[in-house]
């Protein structure tokens, strides 16, 4: 029995005491309602704060960094580029259609919150085992959440990475990626000012859908009862309004009407509120009476911390008002004045304008002066290497790769990838590139832009920190093989409990990790997302951050190589031949807990990718394939089930050098007439080169290990996922 309302709202003893310091008074409800949102872990990051700050987030070309709606960055030509990723986790454990289809809605809004025009979207999941009927219940559902939502809102799902493991049975990740384009001179912050300036609401009535929302489901893990208790605080989405809500309000940029705008996600009206007037130094009225409300009977606290979608916060001169109404008209869209800019710092709530205080916060207090926590951290105590122990299990090659074999194309066949005719590489590749195009003229600038998302959760449980840099060295190399080079980067942080101290060091770890590989790589963090209390029946995910990273292309003048192979080519590996099998694909298949790391070496790791880019540039090669998840093994087997040839690989020792996993490997196919060539420039730059063998045939063949028909490596690679999931049964 709770004996406090604080303490039923989450807000701790200490936290409210903090909140009765700042009022000088006892909170009443609404008030304490609206510091349990804001003071939230998922809108306060109060657990995560102390360590993000030690990530590099400035560059010549960042024009906004972390703390905004979306990062934006200059990609020249008077063009920008906003950035954002964000977690619908929790959402998606109870709901899974909506809270994935919440997620795409709420990423979308981030991006044209800044004036941008959302062009991409790119997801990164992960379910329980594929053997769990529940985990592939939640797949399909937020498979079918994200399709629905993306192709209903005209803006395509480009690519992603999907992953199934049992750290994640019951607390699915469900990180969504999204891309905008805007002219420099459109940028809109969010923010207030102008005393009398109004705020009007744009969009969707508010309803008890939502209520505490992602605020509360993101600081609670789950347990096997209850969920169904939960469902009122997963949102639901509405694509139609939320297309009418994106041209509306691009219009209204370009009328130049706002002086300031914000979505209204986490906490709702509250963030909304607080934040554009505590940015701005000013403070707000909220005539609550004024929000359209789609339910009867709504009190104070639930219109103010309902996080119904499509709504947005417009603050606007008076003079603009009626052409605004006109522009909200036109796309019907409901808009309606709920506010106004007042002087000082307070964010009051009325019952209506000139009437009865309901609330009055200093605006700031609400995500200022959250409570930052160094929470308590432990290294967890090293677990025991088993595979040195066990090198008698590393069994029939031939049946381990086909185990590890999966195509995703199940999943990327249900977006639509080709809205705006726009998509030159597209889902299933190293990384997605995208035609530059104008965002005003709509012309083609011969440019590209390259987005591509990484995690690997095997990684970070053997060691977070070099997991995390192993990712950003992955995320790099992808956008190389595409020819781009990057610009920025934004994280998604989904870890578990933090106020479990190795929790706590697995985070520490990772940010430090994080920090290290982007000033190696001279990558600005322009923004990201932390999600904690990922836990399910009291045990936490294994770490997994993920990191989104925009590139670009300078000369787009012929579309990058894929997997693709050319009979007749010869296959070359560009890198070091240093792997392990620690945190490894292979090491997962046969149940294998701990290992050591191959860390990456920034300098060469940039040369590999300088020279790959440069291949890319000149049309040197004709495929190429990074090698990371499942080593040299399942990169061979990809490109064949991509080709209409099989190959013949010289002799591999054994089942380190086949599966083994380690950084700044990259595999190419190439005419044979270029191999000279390839070999004297990776030689010039000190990059190892391996002759691996040649494409032909109908066979997969690596000598001493597996001879099987292609078809045999076509079929278990095609048909993995959908027969677990898309042919309604769960697999072997």
């Amino acid at each position: 029995m709770v004996d406090s309302l604080h303490r039923a709202l989450g807000l701790t003893d200490e936290e409210a005491s903090k909140i009765g310091e700042i009022l000088q008074r006892v909170p009443n409800p609404l008030e304490l309602a609206m510091y349990s949102v804001m003071w939230s872990e998922h809108c306060s990051y109060k657990s995560s704060r102390l360590h993000l700050s030690r990530l590099p987030t400035s560059a010549p070309w960042v024009l906004v960094g972390p703390g905004e709606n979306a990062g934006v960055i200059d990609v020249g030509d008077g063009i920008a580029v906003a950035i954002r990723i964000e977690s619908h986790n929790h959402p998606s454990a109870i709901e899974p259609y909506q809270g994935a289809a919440t997620g795409v809605g709420g990423i979308l809004r981030d991006i044209f919150t800044m004036g941008a025009r959302p062009i991409a979207l790119m997801d990164s999941l992960r379910f329980g085992s594929l053997d769990d009927a529940r985990s592939c219940w939640i797949a399909e559902g937020v498979v079918s959440g994200i399709s629905g939502y993306g192709n209903a809102v005209g803006v395509p799902t480009v690519g992603g990475e999907i992953d199934f493991d049992p750290t994640f049975q019951g607390n699915p990740l469900v990180n969504v990626l999204c891309l905008g384009t805007l002219p420099k001179d459109r940028l809109v912050l969010g923010q207030a000012s102008g005393i009398g300036n109004l705020a009007v609401l744009l969009g969707a009535a508010t309803g008890r859908d939502g209520i505490g929302g992602v605020s509360v489901l993101a600081s609670a893990g789950f347990s096997d009862q209850g969920d169904v208790e939960k469902r009122p605080s997963v949102q639901v989405g509405d694509p139609f309004e939320e297309k009418r809500l994106i041209e509306a309000c691009l219009e209204i940029f370009d009328s130049n009407l706002v002086v300031g705008i914000q979505d209204l996600g986490g906490a709702g009206l509250t963030c909304a509120t607080s934040e554009t007037a505590s940015r701005g130094g000013v403070g707000m009225d909220v005539d609550i009476s004024a929000v359209p409300q789609r339910e009867l009977g709504m009190e104070a606290h639930e219109i103010m911390i309902s996080e119904s979608q499509e709504r947005m916060l417009a603050i606007i001169e008076p003079i603009n008002l009626d052409r605004l109404f006109e522009i909200c008209n036109k796309w019907e869209v409901n808009a309606s004045v709920i506010g106004r800019v007042t002087e000082g710092n307070k964010l009051r709530i009325l019952d209506r304008f000139e009437g009865n205080v309901l609330a009055e916060i200093p605006a700031s207090s609400l995500h200022d002066d959250a409570p930052i926590y160094d929470r308590p951290k432990k290294k967890p105590e090293p677990k025991k290497s088993v595979f040195h122990e066990n090198t008698e299990v590393a069994s029939d090659p031939m049946s381990d790769l086909l185990s590890l074999l999966s195509d995703p194309s199940w999943v990327y066949s249900q977006y639509d990838h080709q809205l705006f005719l726009n998509t030159v590489v597209g889902p299933g590749h190293e990384a997605t590139v995208l035609k530059l195009r104008d965002p005003v003229s709509g012309f083609d600038t011969k440019k590209g832009l390259a987005i591509t998302t990484d995690g690997n959760h095997r990684w970070c449980a053997e060691n977070p920190r070099v997991g995390t840099k192993l990712i950003v060295a992955e995320g790099l190399m992808n956008l190389a093989c595409v020819g781009a080079y990057p610009l920025a980067l934004v994280n998604c942080l989904n870890f578990g409990n933090p106020e479990n101290p190795e929790v706590m060091w697995q985070l520490s770890e990772s940010i430090d990790g994080m920090a290290e590989a982007c000033e190696g790589f001279g990558i600005p963090v322009v923004g990201g997302n932390v999600s904690l209390y990922n836990e399910s029946s009291g045990a936490n995910i294994s770490p997994t951050p993920v990191v989104g990273i925009v590139g670009k292309i300078e000369e787009l003048y012929r579309k990058p190589p894929g997997f693709e192979l050319l009979e007749g080519n010869r296959l070359v590996l560009l890198g070091p031949s240093d792997v392990g099998l620690g945190g490894s694909l292979w090491s997962s298949l046969h149940g294998f807990d701990s290992g050591e790391l191959i860390d990456v070496d920034f300098e060469i790791h940039k040369v590999l990718a300088d020279l790959v880019r440069s291949l890319i540039s000149d049309g040197t090669i004709d495929g190429i394939h990074d090698l990371s998840a499942g080593g040299l093994g399942v990169a061979l087997a990809e490109m064949v089930a991509k080709s209409k040839f099989g190959i013949t690989v010289a002799r591999i020792p054994d089942t380190l050098s086949l599966f083994g996993e380690g950084p700044s490997r990259v595999l190419v196919s190439i005419h044979p007439e270029n191999v000279n060539d390839l070999l004297s420039r990776a030689e010039s730059v000190n990059i190892p080169t391996t002759r691996l063998g040649l494409v032909g045939g109908d066979r997969f063949i690596v000598k001493d290990l597996i001879d099987v028909p292609k078809e045999t490596i076509d079929s278990a690679f095609v048909t993995h996922l959908p027969n677990a999931l898309g042919a309604g049964t769960i697999s072997s």
